[in-house]
């Protein structure tokens, strides 16, 4: 997580406020929670090309404080990282208010912005490097902006804190927020899920900045106007469905992402590719 991976599928899955009905239980100062992610993506084209990705990652989210102006929390490594596997990662600890409504807010930007020098040097980088990218068994970029941290623990949102039948979800990628159904409910809690339409214009988009990158770390230039000229006629459909396991207290212990895309480009060549991702929060 040192470097954020740039991924078509990262954008597909950050969650947009979500309307709310039931209310959860209040976080306790010191609650701590470990929430991990893991992304699997298969593609096959009508060419016969294939492939398939694996990501994983861990993260801790501690309550540090719940004041009137929200709930307070420490995103960090697992402590198993070793101190070697810590020096390369300078976005976290991050502190963060999770306000009753609105965005997160990074509260320790400055504490961030004093890591950024020290691990450059290490890495090998300078401040020229900032907001490049490289390549080594994958694409990165090299971040520097304390916010910079934002969009990775979004990407461990688990969602939204209350969940009820008819309950309004939406993401970036969809075409609009639909209401959740509730699927099963039982004793140890109940699932619901929300079905979703993808926004071809948004992958459109993403397409056009992934071809952007590739040409930056292959030496080429490309403009954004040229990436989405070559791109508009891409035809686009696909859908998302969202299932959250939530407990007897109203909290999500799962949600799980399952993403299908079929892009047909002006050659006739179709891809079809399914992206599942899957966050678990345990409390430790």
């Amino acid at each position: 997580m040192m470097i954020r991976l740039l991924a078509l599928v990262a954008a597909l899955l950050l969650p947009m406020a979500a309307a709310r009905a039931n209310t959860t239980p209040p976080p306790l100062v010191g609650d701590t929670f470990e929430i991990s992610r893991l992304s699997e993506s298969v593609y096959r084209t009508s060419d016969e090309s294939s492939g398939n990705s694996h990501d994983q990652d861990t993260i801790v989210e501690r309550v540090v404080a719940v004041t009137d102006a929200g709930v307070e929390l420490e995103y960090d490594v697992p402590r198993s990282i070793t101190v070697e596997g810590r020096g390369g990662n300078w976005q976290l600890p991050a502190r963060v208010l999770r306000p009753s409504n609105g965005a997160l807010q990074l509260l320790n930007a400055d504490e961030l912005a004093g890591r950024v020098d020290a691990w450059l040097e290490r890495a090998g980088f300078t401040r020229a490097h900032c907001g490049r990218h490289i390549f080594t068994w994958n694409v990165f970029s090299i971040d520097c902006d304390p916010q910079s941290v934002m969009p990775m623990i979004e990407m461990f949102n688990m969602g939204p804190p209350n969940i009820d039948s008819g309950s309004m979800y939406g993401l970036p990628f969809a075409l609009a927020p639909m209401p959740m159904t509730r699927q099963r409910s039982g004793t140890d809690g109940a699932t619901y899920t929300v079905d979703l339409v993808v926004d071809p214009d948004a992958v459109r988009r993403a397409r056009a900045e992934s071809d952007i990158v590739a040409a930056e770390v292959t030496g080429r230039e490309l403009t954004l106007d040229a990436a989405l000229r070559a791109h508009k006629d891409d035809n686009v459909t696909g859908t998302i469905r969202v299932t959250f396991a939530v407990d007897t207290a109203g909290h999500i212990s799962r949600r799980t992402t399952v993403t299908n895309l079929e892009i047909t480009g002006p050659d006739g060549v179709r891809e079809n590719r399914t992206t599942t991702e899957t966050l678990e929060r345990r409390r430790i």
